[in-house]
């Protein structure tokens, strides 16, 4: 007799769900991206967000700046512009005029130079092209978790907080898709998420962003989440993990 097989969802991801040791909060974990081995590629092969391929303008997901999620977001970034220096940064002396800006809906976010984001050194500057805030951090031997904006330190991982009436809340962290990125994420080209380029890590997502989740979820959640997954990925395990929908494909 033919066993019967199911046929697993193309975009489907194993989720693990816990609660907090210490606060009325529930956790829950994409465990399929943060088993994957995603891994930034900023530089080498990324093609940004625009609406065609443009790998020569090394822009990554820095095109259309950075939305803050808040004023206390936003004072650290300033913060840490104070600290940037002219061999660092391209746009330190457009940078002195101010670094964020108000937008039509009331929301915070980083200034615009030429295109993109102000703090994005471009291709051809002495220090090299990438984020001025993150070659700081490394310069200072600091987290880039600590000077960058929080959606920047976080991609292509989002934290969702849900309340309900009793006060209960559903912290929901998982990867980020072009749905996050409103109407405009569909006109996107490429999304690191969907390519199996950015799939080349050496090690799984929790491990090689520990630093962003812990900042996320705490130390403490951190540590119960990665007993269970480094249990998961050992190889007596028992079940397999779901591979990512991107590496299926």
């Amino acid at each position: 007799m033919t066993p019967v097989r199911s046929k697993v969802p193309a975009d489907a991801h194993e989720w693990i769900s816990f609660k907090d040791p210490d606060e009325e909060r529930t956790w829950q974990f994409d465990v399929t991206f943060l088993t994957s081995a995603w891994t930034c590629i900023y530089g080498q092969g990324c093609q940004g967000v625009l609406t065609g391929p443009a790998p020569e303008l090394e822009q990554g997901c820095c095109s259309y700046g950075a939305h803050f999620t808040g004023k206390k977001d936003a004072r650290t970034v300033e913060k840490a512009a104070t600290q940037l220096t002219p061999d660092l940064w391209q746009f330190h002396r457009q940078g002195q005029k101010g670094v964020v800006k108000k937008l039509a809906d009331g929301e915070l976010a980083t200034r615009m130079v030429d295109g993109a984001c102000i703090f994005l050194n471009r291709p051809g500057f002495e220090a090299g092209a990438g984020c001025a805030l993150h070659k700081s951090a490394e310069r200072q031997g600091r987290s880039h978790v600590e000077l960058k904006p929080e959606v920047c330190w976080q991609l292509p991982l989002r934290r969702e907080d849900e309340s309900s009436p009793d006060g209960h809340v559903t912290s929901v962290i998982r990867q980020w898709d072009r749905q996050h990125w409103g109407e405009g994420g569909e006109e996107f080209h490429w999304w690191c998420t969907e390519d199996p380029a950015a799939f080349i890590g050496h090690e799984p997502v929790y491990v090689s962003m520990r630093t962003e989740l812990e900042a996320m979820a705490g130390k403490k959640v951190y540590r119960r989440l990665s007993a269970y997954l480094d249990e998961r990925m050992t190889p007596r395990t028992k079940v397999s993990l779901l591979p990512h929908p991107t590496a299926r494909r």
